[in-house]
């Protein structure tokens, strides 16, 4: 957890507080800051179906660092309806040049990467928008030998959510015993970024 002053909904303090508040009040999504990331509605208000289905998130990089979800949304919100948008930031409370956007459907989100692509955002500022690689998977290295996949799997699960299955390759040399790494898979991107974050330290 970061320890910047925050109240309850993670604004106080932060750059832009006042253009963020305002955002908040004319849309009444959600604004929460937790694990090195801003999160913006996900679900919006009012939401009550399943969330979006894979194929509407897209990756937009090469954010000026100073920019935030003030200037971004009213943006994206032109083609169309946001789901979430998650705007990574660094602890001196910039941007980390890139976000995830989630729209309600892919038709949308197909639209928003042709029109934000190479997008001039500032003077001689261009987007670099695509699909987002919706990743489930990750590798885990330093594994003991001796583990057998019933024991990682159990263990995975102990120690981060959502985890669907442990892939694990028998060693070439000794057919009882593992390589020494395993790939998890996780039921969401978001899980397994989670996971991630969990895991590194």
């Amino acid at each position: 957890m970061e320890s910047n002053h925050k109240s309850g909904d993670g604004l106080s303090g932060t750059q832009k507080e006042a253009a963020l508040r305002a955002l908040v009040q004319r849309t009444g999504y959600s604004l929460v800051q937790e694990n090195g990331q801003r999160k913006y509605g996900g679900p919006p208000p009012g939401w009550d179906a399943a969330p979006p289905e894979r194929g509407c998130e897209i990756f937009i990089g090469k954010l000026p660092r100073d920019l935030f979800e003030d200037e971004l949304i009213p943006l994206c919100e032109k083609i169309g309806k946001i789901y979430e948008m998650r705007m990574m930031m660094d602890f001196n409370g910039n941007n980390r040049g890139y976000a995830f956007v989630t729209f309600s459907n892919k038709v949308e989100a197909k639209n928003a990467i042709k029109q934000l692509n190479n997008y001039e955002i500032r003077n001689g500022r261009l987007l670099g928008v695509c699909a987002s690689v919706d990743n489930c998977r990750l590798f885990v290295g330093g594994i003991p030998k001796t583990k057998k996949r019933e024991e990682i799997l159990s263990e995975m699960k102990k120690v981060t959510e959502g985890v669907v299955d442990v892939i694990v390759y028998p060693s070439a040399a000794d057919k009882t015993k593992n390589r020494g790494f395993a790939f998890v898979e996780y039921e969401s991107h978001r899980a397994a970024a989670m996971a991630r974050r969990k895991l590194l330290p």
